[in-house]
């Protein structure tokens, strides 16, 4: 019985640090949920694959990117997006 109360605090201790990383990783997926969401034509994004470029057009589940000076089109996946460097309204 008293090695149960030894290990008490220690489980507590896990118990919150799981609490802890759960909210932070929910906090992470609303705010990338949030981003996808506010996609816009012209801004320009860094892709999962490290392809970075200028929104061109959206579509449902797509965007249509535009890359370099000689203006390749590509086509991704909306999730594909990784991060928004630079917003329409900033430039």
């Amino acid at each position: 019985m008293d090695t149960m109360y030894l290990f008490l605090p220690i489980l507590g201790v896990m118990v919150v640090m799981m609490f802890l990383s759960s909210r932070k990783q929910k906090k992470e997926q609303k705010a990338y949920a949030s981003m996808l969401e506010e996609l816009q034509v012209g801004d320009e994004v860094t892709m999962t694959c490290g392809m970075i470029g200028r929104i061109v057009s959206i579509k449902d589940e797509t965007v249509l990117i535009e890359t370099g000076r000689d203006r390749v089109k590509i086509r991704f996946l909306r999730s594909s997006v990784q991060r928004v460097d630079v917003k329409a309204e900033d430039t």
